[in-house]
């Protein structure tokens, strides 16, 4: 065994604490709505960096991404599996997969370490995850096979039809993001799982490989029921369902004064212009405003802080706060979306408006096309691109889907590849 590189300790401690803490701050970046692709690319240029430094110190670096496990944080646990990776450092990667086993809150932030690491890293550990008898291991497996485009063949179709409710769900987001169109026919019978997320996942997989009427009636039925399927069903169904259906379902929610966040944010992704003067209209709510500003630039494209149309939150107005007496610890779910100024914003629209024609649905001041997709992916930011990614997929039905988390620059370039550049 080659002799341990010598290392500073503070320095390597550093490398560890700010990786983790990097971690954190591009988790929340992935689905930010005032981030673009080169923000973070900056974030990830920052991050790799001190993650080649633990690389780099080698079983120092070991030791410290073990000692921090004692608070086993997502941070932690990300920079602790892409060491063990890095390192081909099997007893390590045991561990984090027994720790992920135990903590389920530090699933995600495992399976972000087996897509940030380059594909060769996973070289004899994938094979091994997706034979595995434990349902949580053989999810992970599929995890590092969808985050890096590779079809797992036979092992995907096993783990669908599989006893545990959570390796089927896990299965159907790889099954539609890879474009498995075989697959199809069994995630039409998945349709009545028993399992909620498994319905949920195996129609967006339907929906994602050309199917245009089974699944699109489950996504409704889960879009207009309780539960926390509900949001991510309609964001899918909107943007598929005729026209006809979408006014219908808006209008029931209308109806409904709990939904009227999720009513504001239909309105913008369906994309129809009909309704930019009914969200200017809900940008005189304070608890509407910020994300009815977002569902009219979901549709027009106007970017409300580079045209002047924002500005500081009404008097009075007070969200949830850091303050350990209060009662609310929710977060704000409109943190860091611009608030609209309802009269600039109608002026601006009243410029503007023949643009834009009601009835045609529109996505970020174009009719949704492959290549507007493309445009918005290389330069919309961030929660825009998640969209963008959908579209493109829906649009041309079998198609993989770009992957909106992966390292900033493995995205550029498969932009670049895909614009033709």
């Amino acid at each position: 065994m080659p002799p341990e590189t010598p290392v500073i300790p503070a320095v390597v401690m550093q490398h560890q604490d700010m990786a983790a803490t990097l971690y954190g701050q591009r988790a929340v970046l992935l689905d930010a709505p005032h981030a673009r692709l080169h923000q973070l690319a900056r974030l990830d240029e920052r991050l790799r960096a001190h993650i080649d430094g633990l690389s780099i110190a080698g079983p120092a670096g070991t030791r410290f991404c073990e000692e921090a496990l004692s608070s086993p944080f997502p941070g932690e646990v990300f920079t602790a599996t892409v060491q063990a990776l890095g390192q081909r450092d099997a007893a390590f990667l045991e561990r984090l997969l027994s720790l992920a086993e135990a903590e389920p809150r530090t699933r995600d932030a495992l399976d972000a370490a087996f897509g940030w690491v380059p594909p060769a890293q996973l070289r004899g550990i994938t094979k091994p995850l997706l034979d595995s008898h434990v349902p949580m291991r053989r999810a992970t497996g599929l995890e590092a096979c969808r985050r890096h485009g590779v079809n797992p063949g036979g092992l995907l179709d096993l783990a669908t039809s599989d006893v545990d409710p959570g390796l089927r769900a896990t299965a159907w987001r790889p099954a539609g993001a890879l474009g498995r169109t075989d697959l199809l026919p069994a995630a039409l019978r998945a349709l009545a799982d028993p399992d909620e997320r498994v319905r949920f996942e195996a129609a967006r997989a339907a929906l994602r490989l050309g199917d245009r009427q089974p699944a699109l009636d489950a996504l409704r039925a889960l879009a207009t029921a309780p539960g926390p399927w509900r949001e991510p069903a309609l964001s899918c169904w909107v943007k598929v369902a005729p026209s006809a259906d979408v006014h219908a379902l808006l209008k029931a929610l209308s109806g409904d004064p709990a939904s009227q966040r999720l009513l504001v944010r239909g309105a913008g992704l369906c994309g129809d212009p009909f309704y930019v003067p009914w969200l200017i209209r809900q940008m005189a709510v304070p608890e509407l405003a910020r994300l009815a500003g977002e569902s009219f630039s979901s549709i027009t494209g106007a970017d409300l802080a580079a045209l002047d149309l924002d500005g500081h939150a009404p008097d009075g107005f007070a969200g949830p706060d850091d303050d350990p007496e209060d009662t609310d610890v929710s977060l704000d779910e409109d943190e860091s979306l611009p608030w609209p100024v309802p009269e600039r914003i109608a002026a601006w629209w009243s410029t503007h408006a023949t643009r834009f024609a009601a009835g045609t649905p529109h996505f970020v001041g174009a009719p949704a096309t492959p290549r507007h997709a493309l445009d918005v992916l290389r330069d919309g930011f961030q929660r825009q691109r998640v969209h963008a990614a959908e579209f493109l997929t829906l649009l041309q039905p079998g198609s993989p889907r770009f992957n909106t988390t992966a390292p900033a620059w493995r995205q550029q370039r498969l932009v670049a590849d895909l614009s033709g550049a």
